[in-house]
């Protein structure tokens, strides 16, 4: 029987705290671990992940849903777009006026048929708990939730937690992202752990702002692949995000 891939989830309480260069960076780091990986870009009204890997592309989610609402549907892999050889996307609608349409009920249809034919499927997702994000985080095997140390985030943050607390879900990771607003400095880590009343299992450190971050974008460049930045410290960060994601099965 063969193997499926795992479903990754990156969420947040809070827009702009970096979901969308973490996850193409976390597939960067997958593929070097020779792992097939796909994007999903589930930021349904204002997904990044197509423009973010400079890439073109001829159908999107809206194309999956409209085709499956009409029994159109054959192959998922027509509605695939290939970045590299190990990593694939599929972008969110190219139409926000689309995002609405999306019935949560056919992701797991659409993860169905994506998890024979990936390593891992990294979901890019809003920081708003619609009905595709809820789907997501249930299905999902792991799930990353990004935080910044901007207050309102630790205080959404707090609130999101103690949800997941009251459904007894734990298999989440906390990520700080210390690399976007690295001037902001509001709590120390032991307040912000005090405060969220959860462990803070990941830093990205200020060291990991890429200056010229918006050329590289534009390019379409993953950092992450880059021989320079995998000699940086937060690399390794990275590495053991990706290598968290695939521990169980390896033991």
């Amino acid at each position: 029987m063969a193997k499926e891939g795992k479903i990754v989830c990156v969420t947040s309480a809070k827009g702009g705290v970096g979901k969308t260069i973490f996850s193409i960076n976390l597939a960067g780091v997958l593929e070097t671990l020779n792992k097939k990986v796909l994007i999903l870009d589930l930021d349904l009204a204002g997904g990044g992940i197509a423009l973010a890997l400079s890439c073109e592309y001829k159908k999107d989610l809206y194309n999956i849903y409209e085709d499956l609402n009409n029994n159109k549907f054959s192959d998922i892999k027509k509605y695939i777009t290939k970045y590299d050889n190990k990593i694939d996307f599929i972008a969110a609608p190219k139409d926000p006026r689309n995002a609405k349409k999306i019935d949560g009920r056919y992701l797991k249809f659409i993860f169905d048929n994506l998890s024979y034919l990936y390593d891992a499927i990294i979901v890019d997702t809003n920081h708003f708990l619609t009905d595709a994000t809820l789907v997501t985080l249930d299905l999902a095997d792991n799930i990353f939730f990004m935080m910044t140390n901007d207050p309102f985030d630790v205080k959404n943050m707090k609130s999101l937690l103690s949800i997941f607390r009251e459904l007894d879900k734990d298999n989440y990771k906390i990520i700080l992202n210390d690399a976007i607003d690295h001037c902001k400095n509001y709590f120390s880590f032991y307040d912000l752990r005090s405060i969220i009343k959860s462990n803070i299992d990941y830093t990205l450190s200020p060291a990991s702002y890429v200056k010229n971050i918006d050329t590289l974008v534009l390019n379409g460049k993953i950092v992450t692949l880059d021989k320079v930045y995998k000699a940086s410290r937060d690399y390794g960060v990275y590495l053991k995000i990706a290598t968290n994601i695939f521990e169980k099965e390896e033991e």
